[in-house]
């Protein structure tokens, strides 16, 4: 089973939840329209949404609601785009420029808390509390690790365990609620419940790790975004942290500056260097697939099926992915 598969068997919830994004993105303010729509319709792979419904099909749910769940989790997950693109001063995402490049900082902030307090109109009309409860907790946490992450920015003492306690914050929550919250929709036992929610956040920090590799290993074309950007903003992600921990005192001075003075791409060849010579892109890419495989793991008490198949390859394309 490939990605076009994959895709072909969520087909028909995939577009459902599209119909249902841009039914809801309706506001009687233009701007918000104009601005809510550039975002959406920018090239997206629908990621979180996808492991809603697939997870929901995987334990045969059989109702509608999953649909409204995709599309939420879609909708939070914008917002913190929308959020995260004004606080980097980011200038491309997803191969094209930001939102805040074109319709500037405040319509962008204005715009994300738009699609965060329409995401908890939807989470009420879905009548579930549980629901409610988890997807409002994973919104407050998604927060608090943007906060975090603003903390680490220009921080080389960072330590590993710190930086992956901010990414299960800022993004493997919300991997973890779609999936959760799918069990919850289908009033699954616990270990099913339990299940799906390890699978998430296995499956969420896989892909945040992988994202930092790609970040000195892709090219803008490739990555949707510029290369070195989290070096430009002095983030200590994973490849730094482990460079500083494995090279020379001169190497781990020269990161550290880079982060503490965030003059990191007028080194970026130098850098670059040293995470070769450190072989931190290969550690991180090795963490990442740990993880990938203790989300494998964690689906094996799910009953056989193409949507368990699904989420099981998607897993392992996730450590693979150049995009």
């Amino acid at each position: 089973m490939d990605q076009q598969v994959i895709r072909t068997l969520a087909d028909d919830d995939m577009q459902a939840v599209n119909q249902l994004i841009y039914q809801r993105l309706q506001s009687d303010v233009a701007l918000v329209n104009q601005l809510a729509y550039y975002i959406i319709s920018g090239g997206g792979k629908r990621v979180r949404p996808l492991l809603a419904v697939l997870a929901a099909r995987a334990i045969d749910y059989q109702g509608d609601a999953h649909i409204r769940l995709a599309t939420i989790i879609e909708f939070i997950h914008t917002a913190t785009l929308l959020h995260d693109d004004v606080v980097d001063e980011s200038a491309l995402r997803r191969g094209r420029d930001t939102a805040n490049q074109l319709f500037g900082n405040a319509a962008s902030g204005f715009v994300g808390d738009f699609l965060h307090t329409r995401a908890f109109q939807m989470m009420v009309e879905l009548g579930n509390m549980q629901v409610m409860q988890l997807l409002s907790d994973a919104t407050n946490l998604i927060a608090e690790g943007e906060v975090m992450q603003l903390m680490n920015c220009n921080d080389p003492s960072t330590t590993e365990d710190n930086y992956l306690q901010v990414i299960y914050c800022k993004t493997a929550k919300l991997f973890e609620a779609a999936t959760h919250c799918a069990a919850i929709l289908a009033n699954q036992p616990a270990h099913i419940e339990l299940a799906l929610r390890d699978y998430g956040k296995y499956l969420g920090t896989a892909f945040q790790l992988i994202d930092d590799v790609m970040d000195y290993s892709s090219s803008s074309q490739t990555m949707g975004k510029n290369v070195g950007d989290d070096l430009a903003e002095g983030k200590p992600t994973l490849p730094l942290i482990h460079a500083m921990r494995q090279g020379t005192p001169e190497q781990s001075k020269r990161i550290a500056q880079a982060i503490t003075e965030r003059d990191g791409m007028e080194h970026l060849d130098e850098i670059l260097d040293i995470l070769t010579q450190t072989k931190a892109l290969e550690y991180t890419t090795s963490r990442a697939e740990q993880e990938a495989q203790k989300a494998i793991d964690a689906l094996a008490v799910l009953p056989d099926s193409p949507y368990k198949t699904a989420l099981q390859v998607l897993a392992d394309l996730a450590v693979r992915r150049q995009s």
